[in-house]
């Protein structure tokens, strides 16, 4: 393939399934040896594996769980352009975050990412200068100018009425409000599914991705693994990536981080009136941090974000405290005009930052960069850890350590993976990266076909027509796993044939997100758990 051109729908080579593992993992095992190993099958993992495929070196990606398990499937589900790093003297950070949105928006993956209107309404009595957030907001629009993020993709900041507020967020107290600043950002559809594009993208030019395989000893020459079926061989390498965020250390005990929890509470629309509109209000006494009510498009609304530092054992899957979700709806309620309570929370989730602390943070806190100019931190140095800090206060910049062949890259976000990227395959070749203007599996052109729900052309985009032609010799999966719920039984199959699943966990907690709300996911659980068994019986026919 070329630089411009797209995957093709259907194409088999992007196609991640039992037959294609045991292909990759047979020749592996018998001792092929590859360029690079990398080790983490989250948004960064990918996104080096692509990075370094699409340069014309041999990859192979492992991961221990499932494809976006960690830290990516647990974001805000922005790409945004780093207005709240602008308000932290973190100006490298927030151009670079711009730059990055206006790459992923424009050419790499427009069919996940939308638009986002983002609201942060005037109210009588509370501390909030007008003048000062809207500035803020021309300041980001200013970075969406110089990233020449066209106007059409993120319109430009303007204050609006009270009565122009109520319509997009009709939840607002309107016996207080007098007023508000519309500004836009990005807006993914699913954080996972743009893991599992990423990795798709990178199998297709000929990546050998294997989930479910954990390193039990890493090396500079490559890596000595574990298998789902308690195989155990050796991967063999010229370089090995360590890409695995918070758990970084583990491999490379070189690596201090600084972890923060990021909370989110899942609500029904319906309980903040069916916001068209991203509600955004200051924490008070915080300088630049804000609490967001984000609307989804399947009838929910994410409520983040906390700042908790970790401390300790890292736990593999990180939850939601109670001082947390009291502190969320405490601080989103008194803008309402009925405040929250805690029956209004069908769900929680709760990520990881892998944030950098010390002289990282102290440096980009200044204005300037931890290490090279182009946001990666010089070869063979990552910052010590420093006292514990607020989580909202430390740099989401990234550095990369390269020791002899091995190379760690650490820290950054979800909306900068492509630059993470980039930096860590500069120092494998001089071959110019391609990935800023390379689009991904279903980023092609959109050729409607009559029938096809709209909810599988916003999930996969040019792969739509694809997914919904698995119901054409089976026309029960055309309908809802479950009455009530939007997702259909297409989406379940097309994971396990083409996205890698094996089980109910990543059918409904990682393909669909049904995981979010418990009691949806248990009404679906029924109809994702024959679809395994049946997968599971044909392979083993």
């Amino acid at each position: 393939m070329t630089q411009t051109q797209f995957v093709p729908v259907g194409d088999p080579r992007s196609r991640l399934d039992d037959d294609r593992r045991s292909r990759d993992r047979d020749r592996l095992a018998a001792g092929a040896v590859v360029d690079v190993l990398v080790v983490g099958g989250g948004i960064t993992g990918a996104g080096v594996a692509l990075d370094a495929a699409s340069r014309g070196l041999s990859v192979a990606l492992v991961e221990r769980g499932d494809l976006g398990s960690g830290t990516s499937g647990w974001s805000s589900k922005l790409v945004h352009g780093g207005l709240r790093y602008l308000a932290h003297g973190q100006v490298g950070v927030a151009w670079e975050s711009a730059v990055e949105r206006g790459h992923l928006m424009s050419a790499i993956a427009p069919h996940l990412i939308r638009p986002l209107p983002q609201l942060v309404p005037r109210l009588r009595g509370a501390r909030l200068d007008a003048t000062v957030t809207h500035a803020g907001f021309l300041a980001g629009d200013a970075l969406r100018m110089g990233a020449r993020t066209p106007r059409g993709t993120l319109p430009r900041t303007r204050r609006v009425s009270a009565a122009e507020a109520r319509r997009w967020a009709p939840a607002l107290d309107r016996s207080r409000l007098v007023g508000g600043v519309l500004g836009w950002d990005g807006q993914v559809e699913d954080d996972v599914r743009l893991v599992l594009a990423v990795a798709r993208t990178a199998a297709a030019y000929d990546t050998a991705v294997l989930t479910r395989t954990r390193v039990l000893a890493l090396g500079h020459d490559g890596a000595e693994v574990v298998d789902a079926d308690g195989g155990t061989y050796r991967i063999r390498a010229r370089a090995v990536v360590n890409a695995t965020g918070v758990w970084a250390g583990t491999l490379d005990p070189a690596v201090q981080l600084t972890p923060s929890r990021g909370t989110h509470l899942v609500l029904r629309a319906i309980t903040l009136a069916n916001p068209r509109a991203a509600l955004t209000v200051p924490v008070p006494g915080e300088r630049g941090r804000y609490v967001f009510a984000l609307p989804q498009p399947d009838g929910l609304v994410y409520l983040g974000l906390t700042d908790v530092p970790v401390h300790g054992a890292i736990p593999d899957v990180p939850h939601a405290t109670e001082d947390e979700i009291e502190w969320l709806l405490a601080a989103l309620s008194p803008s309402l005009a009925q405040p929250l309570t805690r029956s209004d929370v069908v769900g929680t989730y709760a990520g990881l930052r892998p944030l950098l602390a010390g002289s990282a943070a102290v440096a980009d806190a200044a204005g300037g960069s931890p290490g090279s100019s182009d946001g990666a931190s010089a070869a063979g140095a990552l910052p010590v850890a420093a006292a514990p800090v607020s989580g909202a206060d430390l740099s989401r910049r990234h550095a990369v350590r390269q020791t002899g062949s091995l190379i760690t890259v650490t820290g950054g976000k979800l909306t900068t993976y492509r630059r993470m990227a980039a930096d860590v395959v500069d120092l494998l070749t001089s071959v110019p990266c391609r990935t800023a203007t390379l689009p991904l599996v279903g980023a092609g052109p959109l050729h409607r076909v009559a029938g096809v729900p709209d909810r599988l052309v916003r999930r996969y985009g040019a792969e739509a027509s694809l997914v919904w032609g698995l119901a054409a010799d089976n026309p029960s999966l055309a309908a809802p796993v479950s009455a009530g719920l939007p997702v259909l039984g297409v989406e379940l199959a097309f994971g396990l044939a083409w996205e890698g699943a094996a089980s109910v966990d990543d059918l409904l907690d990682r393909r669909v997100r049904l995981g979010f709300v418990p009691a949806d996911r248990a009404r679906a659980e029924p109809a994702a758990q024959e679809m395994v068994e049946s997968m599971t019986a044909r392979e083993g026919s």
